[in-house]
């Protein structure tokens, strides 16, 4: 187990990639704080993790991720009922946008930043003065998107975000690296979490057929490739951003050959 006396705080742990990832953590033998916005969620993940024959590998802890104060809070009680901290997943998000010019900004725009961009920043901060006060290293690992990288439809505020992510990735790297500390960023492109679900079948066809395979990714599979990131296996990646996208940031569309 390659997470063995890891500890974790995964963000956004109750549902989606946060939830998946919180069991591939547990199964490598990790404990896991699992911090989310909603708290019956997160005991309720604790619940199910102990169900699965995990008993006291999870604790819960609310936070709203847009608040510095709460990150922090989060840090120290894991650190609390844990002992220590080893990795932060930095993965809690929102989505959501509509066209630039319709944009209210108190609605369109900051909530986005204060959620995607600063409590990405926060947990970067919050983490990283407790991996420089415990002097063992550490691991950051944070969500952006594919659309940190591009321009998309209705994305203004949630791609300005997420490129944040990326740069916050790369200067974390810099300046943490002499404790010790690796930084990377993912960058997941169309995932089946309870965002794109809910979605009309013919907008899930539409979104799967923008990746290689031509199917959603699972969350499972996320969670996969941030366990690796998580675990020595990984200390040559650092202050680098890793594509999780299934080959969406690679081509535009298929379509059918014309005659030649």
């Amino acid at each position: 187990m390659r997470l063995e006396g890891k500890v974790a705080i995964i963000t956004g742990g109750a549902s989606g990639i946060g939830l998946a990832t919180v069991k591939k953590f547990v199964r490598e033998g990790a404990k896991v704080l699992i911090a989310d916005i909603n708290l019956a969620q997160a005991e309720a993940a604790v619940a199910e993790i102990d169900a699965l024959g995990f008993p006291g590998a999870t604790a819960a802890g609310q936070v709203n991720v847009s608040i510095y104060k709460e990150v922090e809070a989060v840090v120290a009680l894991a650190v609390k009922t844990f002992g220590k901290l080893d990795i932060i997943f930095n993965n809690a998000g929102i989505a959501g946008g509509k066209p630039l010019l319709d944009h209210d900004p108190e609605v369109d725009y900051m909530p986005m930043i204060r959620v995607d961009q600063d409590g990405v920043y926060y947990g970067i901060l919050a983490a990283g003065r407790q991996f420089r006060d415990q002097g063992t290293g550490g691991v950051i690992i944070s969500t952006s998107s594919i659309y940190g990288e591009q321009a998309a439809e209705l994305a203004f505020s949630y791609s300005a975000a997420k490129a944040a992510v990326i740069s916050f990735t790369r200067s974390a790297a810099y300046e943490l690296a002499e404790y010790g500390v690796r930084a990377v960023a993912i960058t997941p492109g169309r995932v089946g979490t309870p965002i794109i679900n809910q979605f009309s079948d013919e907008l899930k066809t539409l979104f799967a057929s923008e990746q290689m395979r031509n199917k959603l990714t699972l969350p499972e599979e996320i969670a996969d490739t941030v366990a690796f990131l998580a675990s020595d296996e990984a200390n040559a990646i650092n202050g680098t951003v890793v594509h999780v996208d299934d080959g969406y940031s690679a081509f535009k569309q298929r379509f059918d050959l014309p005659s030649f």
